[in-house]
Protein backbone atom coordinates (compact mmCIF):
# COMPACT_ATOMS: atom_id res chain seq x y z
CA UNK A 1 0.00 0.00 0.00
CA UNK A 2 1.37 3.43 -1.41
CA UNK A 3 0.76 5.94 1.84
CA UNK A 4 2.72 8.79 0.38
CA UNK A 5 0.80 12.26 -0.39
CA UNK A 6 1.78 15.37 -2.51
CA UNK A 7 1.95 17.84 0.24
CA UNK A 8 1.28 17.94 3.88
CA UNK A 9 -1.90 19.88 3.39
CA UNK A 10 -3.38 16.84 1.27
CA UNK A 11 -2.00 14.37 4.10
CA UNK A 12 -3.76 16.54 6.87
CA UNK A 13 -7.14 16.91 4.70
CA UNK A 14 -10.10 15.02 5.89
CA UNK A 15 -8.71 13.94 8.88
CA UNK A 16 -8.13 17.20 11.25
CA UNK A 17 -11.32 19.27 12.85
CA UNK A 18 -11.71 21.59 15.28
CA UNK A 19 -11.83 20.63 19.06
CA UNK A 20 -9.55 17.66 18.09
CA UNK A 21 -7.14 15.82 20.75
CA UNK A 22 -3.66 15.54 19.00
CA UNK A 23 -0.16 14.48 19.53
CA UNK A 24 3.19 16.00 17.85
CA UNK A 25 6.55 14.42 18.42
CA UNK A 26 9.56 16.26 19.21
CA UNK A 27 11.53 17.41 21.85
CA UNK A 28 12.14 20.88 22.17
CA UNK A 29 12.67 22.05 18.64
CA UNK A 30 14.49 18.14 17.56
CA UNK A 31 12.43 15.73 15.90
CA UNK A 32 9.49 18.25 15.09
CA UNK A 33 7.16 17.74 12.10
CA UNK A 34 7.78 21.19 10.92
CA UNK A 35 6.03 20.78 7.60
CA UNK A 36 3.24 18.99 9.17
CA UNK A 37 2.83 22.21 11.86
CA UNK A 38 2.54 24.79 9.45
CA UNK A 39 0.01 23.11 7.29
CA UNK A 40 -1.98 22.47 10.74
CA UNK A 41 -1.44 26.25 10.83
CA UNK A 42 -2.72 26.95 7.50
CA UNK A 43 -5.95 24.83 7.85
CA UNK A 44 -6.81 27.07 10.25
CA UNK A 45 -8.19 24.57 12.67
CA UNK A 46 -8.92 25.51 16.45
CA UNK A 47 -9.83 24.71 19.58
CA UNK A 48 -7.34 22.14 19.82
CA UNK A 49 -6.04 20.21 22.94
CA UNK A 50 -2.14 19.24 22.01
CA UNK A 51 -0.23 16.66 23.78
CA UNK A 52 3.52 17.78 23.68
CA UNK A 53 6.51 17.25 25.38
CA UNK A 54 7.11 21.40 24.70
CA UNK A 55 5.35 24.08 23.04
CA UNK A 56 7.95 25.40 20.70
CA UNK A 57 9.91 28.64 21.20
CA UNK A 58 7.98 32.05 19.86
CA UNK A 59 7.65 31.99 15.86
CA UNK A 60 8.71 28.35 15.45
CA UNK A 61 6.80 24.65 15.94
CA UNK A 62 3.84 24.93 18.25
CA UNK A 63 4.98 28.01 18.76
CA UNK A 64 3.27 28.71 15.09
CA UNK A 65 -0.04 27.72 16.93
CA UNK A 66 -0.06 29.63 19.74
CA UNK A 67 0.44 32.99 18.31
CA UNK A 68 -2.94 32.06 15.94
CA UNK A 69 -4.68 31.14 18.76
CA UNK A 70 -5.44 27.26 17.33
CA UNK A 71 -4.37 25.49 20.91
CA UNK A 72 -6.66 25.83 23.67
CA UNK A 73 -5.37 23.37 26.08
CA UNK A 74 -1.51 22.01 26.08
CA UNK A 75 -0.77 18.00 27.79
CA UNK A 76 3.45 19.06 28.63
CA UNK A 77 6.36 18.52 30.55
CA UNK A 78 8.15 21.83 29.71
CA UNK A 79 7.07 25.30 28.44
CA UNK A 80 9.73 27.27 29.34
CA UNK A 81 11.22 28.69 26.23
CA UNK A 82 8.13 30.35 24.58
CA UNK A 83 7.30 33.72 25.86
CA UNK A 84 3.75 34.07 23.91
CA UNK A 85 2.82 30.45 26.09
CA UNK A 86 3.64 31.80 29.01
CA UNK A 87 1.67 35.57 28.52
CA UNK A 88 -1.96 32.99 27.47
CA UNK A 89 -0.91 30.63 30.57
CA UNK A 90 -0.98 33.52 33.23
CA UNK A 91 -3.44 35.69 31.18
CA UNK A 92 -6.16 32.77 31.51
CA UNK A 93 -6.14 32.15 27.88
CA UNK A 94 -4.99 28.72 27.61
CA UNK A 95 -5.18 25.64 29.70
CA UNK A 96 -2.36 23.67 30.88
CA UNK A 97 -1.93 20.04 32.26
CA UNK A 98 1.07 19.61 33.27
CA UNK A 99 2.81 16.18 33.03
CA UNK A 100 5.65 14.42 34.42
CA UNK A 101 8.14 13.52 31.33
CA UNK A 102 8.80 10.12 31.68
CA UNK A 103 4.93 9.86 32.83
CA UNK A 104 3.73 11.90 29.46
CA UNK A 105 5.76 9.04 27.48
CA UNK A 106 4.25 6.20 29.23
CA UNK A 107 0.56 7.57 28.75
CA UNK A 108 1.70 7.97 24.97
CA UNK A 109 3.03 4.08 25.15
CA UNK A 110 0.04 2.97 26.95
CA UNK A 111 -2.28 4.15 24.45
CA UNK A 112 -0.63 2.64 21.75
CA UNK A 113 -0.51 -0.89 23.77
CA UNK A 114 -4.08 -1.07 24.38
CA UNK A 115 -3.44 -0.28 28.36
CA UNK A 116 -5.75 2.23 29.85
CA UNK A 117 -4.60 2.69 32.37
CA UNK A 118 -1.36 2.65 35.16
CA UNK A 119 -0.12 3.14 38.35
CA UNK A 120 3.01 5.27 38.94
CA UNK A 121 4.83 7.01 41.95
CA UNK A 122 6.09 9.93 39.68
CA UNK A 123 3.34 13.17 40.99
CA UNK A 124 2.73 11.42 44.33
CA UNK A 125 2.04 14.23 46.66
CA UNK A 126 1.99 17.16 44.20
CA UNK A 127 -0.71 18.55 42.54
CA UNK A 128 0.17 16.23 39.31
CA UNK A 129 -2.12 13.65 41.64
CA UNK A 130 -4.90 16.16 42.64
CA UNK A 131 -8.17 14.39 41.83
CA UNK A 132 -6.39 11.15 41.02
CA UNK A 133 -7.10 7.69 42.30
CA UNK A 134 -4.01 6.27 44.77
CA UNK A 135 -3.51 2.83 46.04
CA UNK A 136 -0.99 1.30 48.14
CA UNK A 137 1.68 -1.28 46.60
CA UNK A 138 5.04 -2.77 49.02
CA UNK A 139 4.46 -0.01 51.34
CA UNK A 140 4.30 3.12 48.21
CA UNK A 141 1.78 5.07 47.34
CA UNK A 142 1.33 4.94 43.40
CA UNK A 143 -1.16 7.36 41.27
CA UNK A 144 -3.25 6.12 38.77
CA UNK A 145 -2.79 8.12 35.21
CA UNK A 146 -5.19 7.03 31.97
CA UNK A 147 -3.84 6.49 28.98
CA UNK A 148 -3.47 9.02 26.17
CA UNK A 149 -5.54 8.12 22.83
CA UNK A 150 -5.20 11.31 20.46
CA UNK A 151 -7.52 11.10 17.08
CA UNK A 152 -4.08 12.55 15.04
CA UNK A 153 -0.95 12.22 15.28
CA UNK A 154 1.67 14.23 14.18
CA UNK A 155 4.98 13.01 13.53
CA UNK A 156 8.76 13.68 11.88
CA UNK A 157 10.99 10.31 11.11
CA UNK A 158 14.22 10.48 9.24
CA UNK A 159 12.99 7.69 6.28
CA UNK A 160 9.70 5.99 5.51
CA UNK A 161 9.30 3.38 2.83
CA UNK A 162 6.03 3.73 0.94
CA UNK A 163 4.12 1.09 3.19
CA UNK A 164 5.24 3.53 6.03
CA UNK A 165 8.05 1.18 7.57
CA UNK A 166 10.05 4.05 10.06
CA UNK A 167 13.58 4.77 10.74
CA UNK A 168 14.44 7.66 13.30
CA UNK A 169 18.24 9.55 13.28
CA UNK A 170 19.11 9.76 16.82
CA UNK A 171 18.17 11.98 19.30
CA UNK A 172 15.09 13.07 17.03
CA UNK A 173 13.58 9.69 17.50
CA UNK A 174 12.68 10.87 20.76
CA UNK A 175 8.32 11.40 21.42
CA UNK A 176 7.78 10.18 18.14
CA UNK A 177 7.04 6.54 17.53
CA UNK A 178 5.12 6.67 21.02
CA UNK A 179 2.85 9.69 19.24
CA UNK A 180 2.79 7.32 15.83
CA UNK A 181 1.66 4.19 18.16
CA UNK A 182 -0.71 6.05 20.34
CA UNK A 183 -2.66 7.98 17.35
CA UNK A 184 -5.55 6.64 15.89
CA UNK A 185 -4.40 8.34 12.60
CA UNK A 186 -0.74 8.98 12.10
CA UNK A 187 0.73 11.23 9.53
CA UNK A 188 4.55 11.15 9.07
CA UNK A 189 7.40 13.78 7.68
CA UNK A 190 10.32 12.32 6.25
CA UNK A 191 13.00 13.55 4.91
CA UNK A 192 13.54 10.22 2.76
CA UNK A 193 10.78 8.11 1.01
CA UNK A 194 11.95 4.26 -0.05
CA UNK A 195 10.67 1.56 -2.08
CA UNK A 196 8.75 -0.80 -0.13
CA UNK A 197 10.91 -3.97 1.09
CA UNK A 198 14.45 -1.99 0.79
CA UNK A 199 15.21 -1.45 4.55
CA UNK A 200 16.55 -4.42 6.18
CA UNK A 201 14.11 -5.70 8.48
CA UNK A 202 16.32 -5.34 11.84
CA UNK A 203 16.72 -1.51 10.61
CA UNK A 204 13.31 -0.79 10.79
CA UNK A 205 12.28 1.51 14.42
CA UNK A 206 8.49 1.32 14.30
CA UNK A 207 6.79 -0.65 11.37
CA UNK A 208 4.16 0.56 9.16
CA UNK A 209 0.86 -0.65 11.04
CA UNK A 210 1.18 2.20 12.79
CA UNK A 211 1.49 4.94 9.75
CA UNK A 212 -1.56 6.33 7.91
CA UNK A 213 -0.04 8.88 5.67
CA UNK A 214 3.30 9.99 5.04
CA UNK A 215 4.20 13.22 3.19
CA UNK A 216 8.16 14.25 2.09
CA UNK A 217 10.26 16.96 3.51
CA UNK A 218 13.45 16.70 2.33
CA UNK A 219 14.73 19.88 3.75
CA UNK A 220 13.53 20.89 6.95
CA UNK A 221 14.93 23.91 8.49
CA UNK A 222 16.04 21.95 11.89
CA UNK A 223 16.43 25.17 13.83
CA UNK A 224 18.55 24.84 16.85
CA UNK A 225 16.97 26.15 20.00
CA UNK A 226 19.99 27.18 21.63
CA UNK A 227 23.09 27.54 20.02
CA UNK A 228 25.88 27.38 22.67
CA UNK A 229 29.49 28.53 21.65
CA UNK A 230 32.96 28.72 22.71
CA UNK A 231 36.34 30.52 21.25
CA UNK A 232 39.19 28.47 21.18
CA UNK A 233 41.84 29.55 22.51
CA UNK A 234 44.84 31.90 20.87
CA UNK A 235 47.06 29.17 18.96
CA UNK A 236 44.28 26.23 19.38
Amino acid sequence: MNKVYPSAAKALEGIVRDGQLMAVGGFGLCGIPEALIDALRDSGVKGLTVISNNAGVDGFGLGKLLETRQIKKMISSYVGENKEFERQYLAGELELEFTPQGTLAEKLRAGGAGIPAFFTRSGVGTMVAEGKETREFDGHTYVMERALLPEVALVKAWKADKSGNLIFRRTARNFNPACAMAGRITVVEVEEIAATGSFDPDSVHLPGIYVHRIVLNAQPEKRIEKRTTKQNPKGA
